[in-house]
């Protein structure tokens, strides 16, 4: 099992930047994709961004596309979600997670690992 750490959120005006972190402890490994999804009061958990076990694809989903770029570094167990040109409709509690088995996985079932969330807050 794999012990996630979300940390970098918090209140931000439209138009600013956050930058999200993930530390993984525990049965780590290369051979997860890691994950970045948010909800928001009253919704459904969403999908925001998937990267590969090996770093190089990455997946993004169509309302954060050319905001958002969701990175890693193995070395150091870390995700990274960089959220730019943030908007008031990014405001969520966003989780990262850890999938074993898949590539570029983007259903809440397929990831059975998660972090216990950071709130990000966009003030218009």
């Amino acid at each position: 099992q794999v012990q996630l750490v979300e940390s970098g959120g918090g209140l931000v005006q439209a138009g600013g930047s956050l930058r999200l972190s993930c530390a993984a402890s525990g049965r780590t490994g290369s051979d997860y994709a890691m994950g970045w999804f948010r909800q928001a009061p009253g919704k459904e958990r969403e999908f925001v961004a998937v990267i590969a076990w090996n770093g190089i694809s990455t997946y993004n989903t169509d309302s954060v596309q050319g905001r958002f770029t969701i990175s890693r570094d193995n070395a150091k167990n870390t995700l990274y979600l960089q959220m730019n040109s943030l908007k008031p409709e990014d405001t969520a509690v966003y989780y990262c997670a850890a999938a074993r088995g898949y590539y570029l996985p983007r259903k809440v079932t397929n990831f059975g690992s998660w972090g216990q969330g950071t709130q990000v807050t966009v003030s218009s």
